[in-house]
């Protein structure tokens, strides 16, 4: 059966400080945790009992055993995730200054395996027929994978829902074994040609479309060939606006951030749940806003993504309203 969730890109192992409020040379204990956004995004997904997989590479290492060891702990299928010798698995290190500084050091040179899928390894039958496909814009950053990522989309054609996650990460574009940031938004827009949902935060919306404004972004996603833009606004709340023209002003969910940085994936990954449970668009954005808001309050990114149960519940909690516009 068609995944109902695939996912493809970046994964890798986050290493977190146990101690927050100081730097890494002062922090003396980590945790070690399964990484990558779209690898956290089909963790998220499979949290809610969707069928889930992603499509990315480690490298011939114990850490690349650990990413596959923990992903089918996690309900997540590893038949797509193969193996590459240009690397080790990338590792990822943040230090945590809550509520709102959250350095992130990535380990990921001289290139990262999960940038080495191939066009010619990709199953294209699958990606074809997944209810919903996510890409990230790292995928776009550096060959093969910028091909690979163009391919599967192409070939998808638009067929189900595909989300283009914006997931823009300037250090993976600088320098020249990383690529040329200033090519990103060529790369961006023939991605948003064949994307059915496009999902960034004001930076990343910039990025693509040249507007920072929120609802100037939210139209000119629309106008590049999407037919759900959503633009996550941090503490202003999310932006969600249909080619029908309705628009939803979701309001933040209130937390006591621990960790921001798998808030994010857990957006996105309730989401996808969303989507395909065939919610509207408000629904689905608002239980995508609590969700992240959850993780935001815990450790950890995907060890910490939430049941639908507990996303159910913190909307009661919180009891948050969009504004139709």
């Amino acid at each position: 059966m068609p995944f109902e969730v695939l996912t493809m890109g970046r994964v890798g192992v986050d290493v977190y400080p146990l101690q927050t409020g100081v730097g890494l040379a002062e922090v003396g204990s980590f945790g070690k945790y399964l990484g990558g956004s779209p690898t956290n995004v089909a963790v998220a997904a499979a949290r809610y009992g969707r069928t889930a997989a992603v499509v990315t590479k480690t490298g011939r290492d114990p850490f690349g055993e650990f990413v596959r060891t923990a992903l089918e702990g996690y309900g997540v299928d590893v038949r797509f995730v193969g193996s590459s010798d240009i690397a080790p698995t990338p590792v990822t290190f943040c230090e945590i200054f809550p509520p709102d500084d959250f350095p992130l050091y990535f380990y990921r040179l001289p290139k990262a395996p999960d940038l080495d899928i191939r066009p010619e390894e990709l199953d294209l039958a699958s990606v074809r027929e997944a209810a919903v496909f996510w890409v990230t814009g790292t995928g776009l950053s550096e060959e093969p994978s910028r091909s690979a990522t163009l391919a599967a989309l192409a070939h998808r054609a638009k067929s189900g829902t595909t989300v283009f996650d914006l997931d823009w990460r300037p250090t993976f574009w600088n320098g020249t074994a990383m690529g040329d940031p200033a090519g990103a938004p060529a790369y961006y827009a023939e991605a948003l040609r064949h994307t059915t949902v496009a999902v960034g935060n004001l930076d990343e919306c910039e990025v693509a479309t040249g507007e920072r404004e929120p609802y100037a972004a939210a139209k000119a996603l629309l106008a590049a060939g999407v037919e759900l833009a959503v633009v996550k606004q941090g503490p202003k709340g999310v932006l969600a606006m249909d080619r029908d023209g309705s628009v939803a002003e979701i309001p933040p969910v209130p937390v006591d951030v621990v960790n921001g940085l798998g808030a994010g994936d857990a957006f996105g990954g309730a989401l996808c749940h969303g989507l395909l449970s065939g919610w509207d668009t408000r629904r689905t954005v608002t239980f995508a806003n609590a969700a992240g808001a959850i993780v935001a309050g815990r450790l950890s990114c995907s060890d910490a993504m939430p049941t639908e149960a507990e996303v159910e519940d913190r909307l009661r909690e919180a009891s948050p309203h969009g504004r139709e516009v």
